[in-house]
């Protein structure tokens, strides 16, 4: 596995040296789809000069910028999609994570059917596009907290599945994973449709090791599942650089226990 960290560029020397293969950042602050070529090159520059590769952006779409419900703006989403993997595509981005909580939550008394036929909709109308410009589009599971629908592995694998585009896949985040004791079979019976994984402790977020947190079933689950692919630190990250020495040493640790396991197995 690729181990990455979510932050800004002003952190990626500090990122380098703990030990992370490459930083995830923000949508809106990185691609800027709602703003100008010349501040989207403004940002392209600064994570050029960044001392780890961008290959992943998050929070794609704005909260005020609905996919579900009665005011759905779908020409609006048209353009900004497009904007946003055009831009991902001149950055050299690979992977935009889905998770737009707010932008997908369903209001309050609209039908759950047709909100997720919305969702399968947005999804359809976004895989040619991020096909096109070589980009994938990992759908997230987010806690009942963060998102009325779309909460577990189960719920966005048949997503996936339903759009079926080769642009269009999955995500599993360690935190809103563990928040709602989502199902470790799914995350393995799910691995091939894996595209990107998010990793933070419970209940307080923070890097593997800096709280008491089981990983190793996660970690396991992802091994069983065949994946192999890039993992990113998301969470509430303390002062000192020695936290993040030790969240990359854990993680890894617990990708080779898991790797052992495996072994032992066949």
């Amino acid at each position: 596995m690729q181990y990455g960290i979510y932050c800004g560029p002003e952190l990626t020397d500090t990122a380098l040296k703990a030990g992370f293969d490459f930083f995830e950042w923000n949508v809106g602050l990185f691609l800027k789809p709602r703003e100008s070529n010349s501040a989207f090159a403004d940002a392209l520059a600064a994570v050029r000069k960044a001392a780890l590769k961008c290959p992943v952006v998050n929070c794609f779409i704005p909260n005020d910028l609905k996919i579900t419900g009665p005011e759905v703006d779908v020409p609006a989403l048209e353009k900004f999609v497009k904007i946003a993997c055009e831009r991902a595509r001149e950055a050299g981005v690979k992977t935009i994570v889905f998770g737009s909580g707010s932008a997908r939550n369903v209001p309050n008394g609209f039908d759950r059917a047709r909100a997720r036929r919305q969702i399968v909709d947005f999804c359809r109308m976004l895989a040619p596009v991020a096909e096109a410009r070589n980009v994938t589009i990992a759908v997230e599971p987010l806690h009942l907290k963060a998102s009325n629908i779309l909460n577990t592995v189960d719920e966005c694998a048949d997503l996936v599945r339903e759009v079926n585009r080769p642009a269009i896949r999955l995500l599993v985040d360690s935190f809103h994973f563990l928040l709602d004791n989502d199902s470790l079979k799914d995350i393995s019976a799910n691995g091939h449709l894996l595209a990107h994984v998010h990793v933070a402790t419970v209940p307080k977020r923070l890097p593997p090791g800096a709280e008491p947190c089981d990983l190793f079933p996660f970690f396991k689950a992802l091994v069983s599942g065949g994946y192999d692919g890039r993992v990113s630190l998301e969470c509430e990250l303390p002062e000192g650089d020695a936290c993040l020495r030790d969240a990359v040493a854990c993680m890894k640790a617990l990708e080779e226990k898991a790797k052992k396991s495996a072994r032992s197995l066949k």
